[in-house]
């Protein structure tokens, strides 16, 4: 097992039972726990567990994603190149799903002066970005709108998304796991996405790779529910995890220039 799946399944384990210690997890792994003690210490640096004597806990912030403009200012440069790999994919007559989200605020943005078919979406900001694109056809869903996203939920926005049948969905992410498919943080918003795959032909989830292997607190989907995962290529380590359980990836280079590479 290479050292990134290792982490990866010793995250699993620790978000399982919502701790463990260094020495459970050094006999299941089969490695000293030295071994251990260093996955754990690199887990904890980006902030997917805490630390405590002899092992690790679930981290306490998991079940909440943090702030719209906080997550707006992080992997800037990874969302926009995501947003232009992901807008390659639409036709200029398409009927698309924008969700709601940081990096869909960015596909959002992103979509070109050729595109002249319809925009569904449940997010204010979204709605707001492309409020002054008359050649497009906006429709914001009505429903409960959470303070800070401005994102739209409840029986209004399920019924809005029921209504229509759209060619291509770009949904936001709390977390893409191997395992535990698409997950997000917000029950409402949860069953509204479900809705939007349900009614949609292609489903592309938005992630950038910080949210590759992770695990949010309530489950979307399964990741064969889904198209394909646009991401980028930062974190090989859990693409390849997801391109062995058969996920296909579409990935943009982190750099100035973008390549398209599908796996899977």
């Amino acid at each position: 097992m290479l050292p990134s799946q290792r982490r990866q399944a010793i995250l699993a384990a620790v978000r399982a039972e919502d701790a463990a210690s260094a020495d459970a997890l050094a006999r299941q792994f089969d490695v000293s726990v030295e071994t251990i003690r260093r996955d754990l210490r690199a887990l904890h640096s980006e902030g997917l567990l805490e630390r405590v004597y002899g092992g690790a806990t679930r981290p306490s912030g998991r079940s909440d994603e943090g702030s719209f403009s906080a997550r707006s200012a992080r992997n800037v440069d990874l969302k926009r190149a995501i947003a232009a790999l992901a807008v390659s994919l639409i036709e200029p007559e398409d009927t698309i799903v924008i969700d709601v989200g940081t990096t869909a605020l960015e596909v959002a943005r992103a979509l070109p002066l050729t595109f002249r078919g319809r925009v569904l979406t449940n997010s204010v900001p979204v709605a707001m970005a492309m409020a002054d694109r008359s050649d497009i056809d906006l429709l914001l869903c009505g429903g409960q709108v959470r303070i800070g996203d401005g994102a739209c939920s409840g029986a209004h926005a399920e019924v809005f998304f029921g209504e229509f049948y759209a060619d291509k969905a770009f949904l936001g992410s709390g977390g893409v796991h191997a395992a535990a498919g698409l997950t997000d943080y917000y029950p409402p918003e949860v069953v509204v996405r479900r809705t939007i795959i349900a009614h949609t032909a292609s489903s592309y989830v938005l992630a950038d790779s910080s949210k590759l292997g992770t695990i949010a607190v309530h489950r979307v989907c399964a990741l064969d529910s889904i198209t394909a995962v646009v991401t980028d290529d930062r974190n090989p380590g859990a693409a390849s995890e997801l391109q062995a359980a058969g996920v296909s990836l579409l990935c943009a280079e982190s750099t100035s220039s973008m390549s398209l590479n599908q796996v899977g």
